[in-house]
């Protein structure tokens, strides 16, 4: 059964948090009183839609349905899950959360985004506030997958387990902050970052884009993908963290930094923060640097997705939950492939490189193979499929950010061989290539070719028998 999400405030966390849920699958349910908030939030979606589905080598779950409310009430009174979203602003926050609670079912987990509050903050007052927690996402939600799940003693073990669960089917990573603290965890990180950085500005020693430069050249890029006290462990060398702590500790009593101290953010320190940030940055609108900044992340995590990674491991989890267990239906051609087309297959033509179509159907053949029963624990026993020979027809251009779906049948299926056709489809049904793949049997402690196991090659011969009846599908083209 579809789940629904309530979101109060759409604004760019509020936003983020609506693209995450319905492109999973979700309804949901906004309330926004400002008049632009559907301008607004359609932007948003333009970029979670083109984004999001590029991290998953499988399409996401058929969108929810997005409504529209007037009222806090018509927004909750169905809600499984509620973020609220308002401004950080306390009175707001407990006047938004004595409405939710008036309304809400009572099996409703209640979240809010704060990057300040506490939760026992958040709590004063209500009549139930065991259903509210913090839980701080980080922009932009729809691709980013941290979340501070800060609960207090109020909160039952089931209710924190719950909320863990249902953000980890998000694709997200569910950080449970175990102790109440101002700012939770990681923006704790970003203000002293922050910090340092107005001082190195106001001193005259650094502009805005030097120090942007100094952290996405150097540790910003250690951070993606080890934090930074796995970064500090190598950085030890053989002898691992202690010599790290041995060599560097010392530094910290000396007066480096000034995080113990704020610079005041005089107007004239404000004029030169925006001046050196619009000479960086200004020569593109903020829709074209988000749509810089989500290509960034999606072809880094993706980096991280093949190599099982950090945020890439956390991926490939979400991606095994969403594809549906399907019995293949060999009456007709296989749906092999539907997903996104992400941003790091396209070359410098500003197409998909011809590589990945090798890509897509060698996937292709995969799923086929799953099929027939030569699946994961088949291949770990010593026995698949090589591909010796393919033929790939381009025939349309294919753009990052375009679904595409293959249909695949099967030619040829008896003893060691297996011939398969592939189509691959834009969403319009526009025949965008085509793939002609040859395969043989092989044992992976021989290399050589060798019969399948009986049950394999008995569903290899049923299937191929199967799709014998179907038009060939090398005639066709459209």
């Amino acid at each position: 059964m579809t789940k629904t999400a309530a979101i109060i405030g759409g604004g760019v966390i509020g936003g983020g948090w609506l693209a995450r849920f319905l492109l999973n699958g979700w309804d949901v349910n906004l309330y926004d009183p400002d008049p632009e908030a559907a301008r607004k939030i359609t932007a948003v979606l333009a970029n979670a839609r083109r984004s999001l589905p590029m991290l998953y080598d499988v399409a996401l779950p058929d969108e929810g349905k997005l409504t529209f409310c007037d009222t806090i009430e018509a927004t909750v009174k169905n809600a499984d899950w509620v973020q609220e979203s308002v401004p950080e602003r306390l009175d707001i926050k407990h006047k938004v959360f004595a409405e939710i609670e008036r309304f809400v079912p009572a099996t409703a987990i209640i979240g809010s985004s704060t990057s300040g509050f506490k939760p026992s903050e958040l709590q004063e007052g209500l009549q139930r506030p065991e259903a509210v927690m913090v839980t701080h996402p980080f922009n932009p939600v729809y691709l980013l997958p941290l979340i501070e799940v800060v609960p207090t003693a109020k909160n039952s073990a089931e209710t924190i387990e719950r909320a863990k669960s249902i953000l980890t089917l998000l694709g997200m990573f569910p950080l449970h902050v175990r102790k109440e603290i101002d700012a939770h965890i990681a923006d704790r990180f970003l203000e002293a970052v922050w910090r340092e950085g107005l001082w190195l500005i106001k001193d005259g020693i650094a502009t805005t884009q030097e120090i942007d430069d100094a952290i996405r050249y150097g540790f910003g890029l250690r951070w993606a993908q080890m934090g930074l006290f796995e970064t500090y462990r190598i950085a030890g060398g053989e002898a691992g963290m202690k010599h790290f702590i041995d060599q560097f500790g010392p530094c910290l009593q000396w007066p480096w930094t000034k995080l113990m101290d704020v610079p005041e953010l005089t107007d004239e320190l404000v004029d030169m923060i925006a001046d050196q940030s619009d000479a960086q940055s200004g020569h593109l609108s903020i829709r074209e640097l988000e749509r810089l900044r989500d290509d960034n992340l999606v072809a880094m995590m993706r980096a991280l997705k093949g190599q099982d990674s950090a945020s890439g491991a956390l991926i490939n989890a979400h991606q095994a939950q969403i594809v549906p267990d399907i019995t293949p239906d060999f009456s007709k051609p296989l749906q092999s492939i539907r997903r996104i087309i992400p941003v790091d297959w396209v070359d410098y033509n500003g197409h998909m490189n011809e590589s990945r179509y090798g890509q897509v159907f060698s996937d292709a053949a995969d799923y086929v193979m799953v099929a027939l029963g030569a699946d994961a624990a088949y291949i770990a026993a010593g026995l698949s499929y090589f591909t010796v020979d393919i033929d790939i027809k381009f025939l349309a251009e294919t753009h990052a950010g375009q679904k595409i779906t293959v249909l695949s049948q099967i030619l040829q299926g008896e003893g060691k061989k297996l011939r398969l056709h592939h189509r691959m489809l834009a969403e319009d049904g526009t025949l965008l290539a085509t793939g002609e793949q040859f395969l043989l049997h092989v044992s992976l402690k021989t290399r050589r070719t060798c019969d399948p196991a009986p049950k394999v090659l008995k569903n290899v011969e049923a299937a191929a028998l199967a799709q014998s009846a179907l038009p060939d599908p090398r005639q066709k083209r459209g």
